[in-house]
């Protein structure tokens, strides 16, 4: 069946209304700015909008992406995903950072535990030898007394 003049007008008019709702972020409830929508908002099926007017289809899509490309955004949904996106992509990079800065920290702690722990084992010595140096001179004064002192144990749970 063959449209008439005024009814071609009447559809493309509801075409156009639904264009620039959509463009201006009117997007009904389960929609979005997207062809889909624009055939519903119009009140004719998708297949009509693709056949009989690809051209307003074209129109609607090369607005969207204008607007797209000035930085608007008519779909809430859209731009809501392009923020979450980008806050994502920053959390992920701090997170690698904090990561990877973690990872650097317990390396530098494991090493300053084992310098901490061969420090310990040459002050051991060291007292031993002093113990036994003060074995061999008797009627020398010490005049470093170790006793008192108690040892820094190590063990693997530490490191």
């Amino acid at each position: 069946m063959a449209l008439s003049h005024q009814q071609r007008n009447q559809i493309e008019g509801r075409i156009r209304a639904a264009i620039d709702r959509l463009l201006t972020g009117q997007i009904p409830p389960g929609g979005a700015c997207d062809v889909k929508t624009l055939a519903r908002e119009a009140g004719i099926s998708r297949a009509s909008l693709y056949r009989t007017w690809g051209h307003l289809k074209n129109e609607f899509e090369q607005r969207r992406a204008a607007a797209w490309a000035a930085g608007q955004q008519p779909d809430p949904r859209e731009a809501r995903i392009a923020r979450l996106r980008d806050l994502n992509q920053r959390l992920t990079s701090k997170l690698t950072r904090t990561h990877a800065a973690f990872t650097l920290l317990k390396e530098r702690h494991r090493l300053l535990l084992s310098v901490l722990a061969a420090k310990d084992d040459e002050l051991q010595r060291l007292r031993r030898e002093l113990g036994t140096f003060s074995a061999l001179v008797p009627n020398q004064e010490q005049e470093h007394d170790a006793k008192g002192v108690t040892p820094l144990r190590v063990t693997d749970e530490t490191l």
